[in-house]
This record gives C-alpha cells, structure tokens and sequence, in this order.
C-alpha cells in the first residue's frame, strides 16, 4: 500500500480527467491521497473529493503564495478545520522565492495557521522555500511542535531536516528525488528515520522520471517510494509500508478504509 502525503487533484490538470486519476491509482496500489487546500476560495473543491472518496483526505489552508488572498483569521480556519474529513492545516509557511519586498504579511499568516493547528488539535503542512531560517525561527516561535506535522516537498539541507524534526516534523520526499541534479536531497532521503518519513508527488507539478515535464498525478508516488527504496537498500515493500504507516499516524484523522 501507498499514501500519496501531498496532492492537488482540485488543479484543473487532474480535476478534468478524475476518474483516469482515481484508476491509475488503483492500478499502481495508491490506496490514499491527501488533497491539499491552498486557498479558501478552493477550498469548497478539495472538501467536495474528501466527501465523494473514502480514499481522499483534505486539508484547509492558505498558500504563502497567493498575496491576494483574504486574509483569515484563527477561527475561521479552525471552523472549516472541525470537518471530519479535514485531517491538516495548511499548506502554510513560507516562500522567498516567487515574492519579494515586505513579506511580513506571510509571516503573520503562517503564525495564524500554526496557531490555528494548535487550537484545532491537528497538523501542519508546512512549505518553505529559499526561507528556512525563518520558517524554522517562527515554529519555534509559535510552538509548532505543539501541533507537528510534515515539512512538505523538502529540498532543504539535512541541518533544516534535523532542526523540523526536533519539532516533531515528519519530511515529505517528492518526485524531485529522481532528478539527477538532486544529490543534496537524495542524502536526506536516506538519513532521515524511517518512521519519520512521507513521500508525496504535490501534483500535478514535479512528475518524477520517467514522467518529468509532464502532468504528474498520484499514481506517480510509486516512483518516488522506489527510488527512496532504492537509496536507502531497502524493498518497495518496505518502504511503502513504513510511509503509509506514519501517514495515518501523523494525519490521526484521516482513517483507514475498512
């Protein structure tokens, strides 16, 4: 069995052809997938895929990205947060990268989402690109580790992993693995604990190889898994096993199909 930790199938690429989505899936043995909120405009369309699919799971959040989105306030987040089918908060954190200039504003927002995951009992998603010291300054800051949660899509060095796994935090291995530039990240993915370890595909963005350039889906962590199984000497088996084990752990919501 494979868990898919982190995914977007409310993102027109996939939306549009769902029910290919679902089915290969199936096919490669991804049981589970989390469907991750990145705006509450949206949100309505990832909670929609967790109430239709025993299989899916949702989460409620708001990117660093989307400067323009309303900004929202601790309650609310732990109002939409109370759905049964709602298993984290975020994605949250913080970007550097896409956005320049004052952005105390994300910081504000990522302290209302940490803070909102405490209250409501639940996990963060956690991004952060180009912004780890702040990111890791702010959790600490907030006592995320009241909350833990997953650092997802991880690219940062193994310091940054060892610091978020003080906290707590799981680290989420995407289909940047398989690239052959990515050395940095294939040493984490063979130093960090296995039971403290999620792979994700964060489609429909970074297909891994074979698939790179293209629309990547869930069905795809199954690459991931292997060449993280690859890496650290161990089966597919093994590894498929232990992630989808600490998936359910973590998202303690988030429930099993019987």
């Amino acid at each position: 069995m494979l868990v898919d930790s982190h995914c977007h199938l409310n993102f027109r690429d996939l939306a549009d052809n769902l029910p290919g989505v679902l089915a290969a899936m199936q096919l490669h043995g991804v049981e589970y997938a989390l469907c991750v909120g990145v705006t509450l405009r949206e949100f309505p369309q990832v909670l929609a895929l967790a109430e239709a699919h025993s299989h899916l799971f949702a989460s409620v959040g708001i990117h660093p990205d989307y400067e323009d989105e309303d900004e929202v306030d601790g309650a609310t987040l732990e109002a939409l947060a109370a759905h049964p089918r709602v298993v984290a908060i975020g994605e949250t954190g913080l970007d550097y990268f896409r956005l320049q200039g004052d952005l105390e504003w994300q910081r504000m927002r990522f302290r209302r989402h940490i803070r909102a995951a405490i209250a409501a009992g639940l996990p963060l998603i956690i991004h952060t690109r180009n912004a780890a010291e702040d990111t890791l300054r702010l959790m600490r800051e907030e006592g995320a580790e009241q909350a833990g949660g997953v650092m997802h899509c991880f690219t940062e060095s193994w310091e940054v992993a060892e610091q978020a796994m003080s906290l707590g935090f799981y680290i989420s291995i995407s289909g940047i693995v398989t690239f052959k530039n990515a050395a940095a990240l294939k040493d984490v993915a063979t130093r960090v604990p296995l039971d403290r370890l999620l792979v994700e595909t964060d489609s429909p963005f970074l297909a891994p190889i074979p698939f790179r350039g293209k629309i990547n889906q869930p069905a795809y962590v199954k690459y991931v898994a292997q060449t993280v199984a690859d890496l650290r000497g161990i089966s597919l088996e093994a590894l498929s096993d232990a992630t989808s084990s600490n998936f359910f752990r973590l998202f303690r919501k988030a429930q099993p199909c019987n």
